[in-house]
């Protein structure tokens, strides 16, 4: 079956009730036809056009305040990405036959952020309800009736405001408890760790609501080796946050009775088993063995750590990946894999945050990063970690978490 083509612009315009779409700088770049019709503006009159110099404030009403209301709700939702659910308004509309003329008019806005594919505000949906002839149905403006209805109207949209608020506010806290756990349990990169040094990063998401479960590990293991791990858990906040210090406690404890990365990952999926929120999360395991010059590894799901040659070349460990934790309904051993390496090479470990886009192919994300080690080979781990952040991440604002492990081996 052929899949509709569907013209959205035709869409929008045919929209009920009154709807605008208006630019971060609070310029009306389209209005659908219910809004030109009830607001009594031509498309011409709008677009381009900065909203409160199409539609200004009642000079003749000095306790008028919907211009401030609706700019400091609009700017808002720019700066949070959030919806926003505005009180009852009056606004008086300047009638455009007689600019010396002022309409009385009720509205119930609701401002809506639309994003673009880095996560940044690009469009404010600005849906509006007139609620103008409801007043009069009930009474006329000004009326004792009219005045209760106003003040039913205005007491719920206040309240939805103030819910809105609170939910901001929790997020917040939600937001600085998590950052807290996860500060406490990601460890700093033990300078005695390895032969070459090594370099840990962890970078949270920008926004309030996108803090997540990513974390790395390193520890030293019998003999002349190391165990290097990074994971990444689904879902956002605080109990992402709580599950991501559960799992990577129980796969340290079990990398160091393991006899290699797979079998680590296949104690650490059947204890996941048990714990609310693990499943599907990824996570890569690597053995680093200094006296063989070998990276024994194993992923459940997880972007290949990238192994960077002296000369420049760039080889992605990607031979031994099985599905994220959970993701089976029975228990399959994991596999692993193993890679030579010469004295000189850098092993790279990082989250999905540090190479995935909306908008691109994950492959584009990994020759990005290739192409950015190669660049770099010659950089220390702490000036390749930072390099790696500075050219990867979005200018505009890291909309996930990213995790990141550098070892020169």
């Amino acid at each position: 079956m052929r899949e509709p083509q569907i013209d959205y612009k035709a869409v929008f315009r045919a929209l009920p009730g009154m709807v605008a779409l208006l630019t971060p700088d609070l310029v009306y770049a389209d209005a659908n036809e219910d809004f030109l019709r009830l607001a009594g503006r031509t498309r011409a009159q709008l677009l381009g056009r900065y909203i409160f110099d199409v539609f200004p404030e009642n000079p003749n009403d000095p306790a008028a305040a919907g211009m401030s209301d609706v700019r400091a709700s609009m700017l808002r939702v720019v700066a949070t990405g959030e919806r926003d659910t505005m009180a009852l308004q009056r606004y008086d509309v300047q009638d455009p036959e007689r600019q010396n003329q002022w309409v009385e008019r009720y509205w119930s806005p609701v401002n809506a952020p639309v994003l673009g594919p880095d996560g940044r505000v690009v469009l404010i949906l600005h849906r509006v309800e007139e609620v103008t002839e409801l007043l009069r149905a009930r009474g006329r403006p000004g009326s004792s009736q009219a005045r209760v209805l106003e003040a039913e109207l205005y007491t719920r949209a206040r309240e939805l405001q103030e819910l809105n608020e609170s939910l901001r506010q929790a997020h917040a806290r939600d937001r600085e408890v998590a950052l807290a756990l996860q500060a406490a349990m990601l460890p700093v990169a033990n300078p005695d760790i390895g032969h070459n040094g090594a370099a840990v990063r962890y970078r949270p998401a920008a926004g309030s609501l996108n803090v997540c479960g990513d974390w790395y590990d390193m520890i030293d293991l019998p003999g002349d080796r190391i165990a290097v791990a990074v994971g990444d858990v689904v879902g956002h906040g605080l109990s992402a946050a709580c599950v991501m210090g559960q799992l990577r406690s129980a796969l340290s404890a079990a990398a160091r009775v393991a006899e290699g990365p797979a079998q680590a990952l296949d104690v650490l999926g059947l204890y996941a088993r048990s714990v609310e929120g693990a499943e599907s999360t990824t996570v890569v395991k690597s053995f680093i063995d200094w006296d063989r010059h070998t990276i024994t590894y194993s992923s459940a799901g997880h972007p290949p750590p990238a192994l960077l040659h002296a000369d420049g070349t760039v080889v992605f460990l990607n031979q031994a990946t099985d599905p994220p934790l959970g993701a089976r309904p029975k228990h399959i051993p994991r596999p692993q894999a193993q890679v030579s390496f010469t004295e000189g090479a850098t092993l790279v470990l990082y989250t999905d945050g540090l190479i995935e886009r909306r908008d691109e192919d994950i492959d584009t994300g990994l020759a990005r990063l290739a192409g950015t080690l190669t660049r770099h080979r010659q950089d220390d781990p702490e000036s390749l970690a930072d390099t790696l952040l500075g050219d990867l991440l979005p200018a505009s604002g890291d909309t996930d978490d990213t995790a990141l492990v550098v070892i020169r081996l």
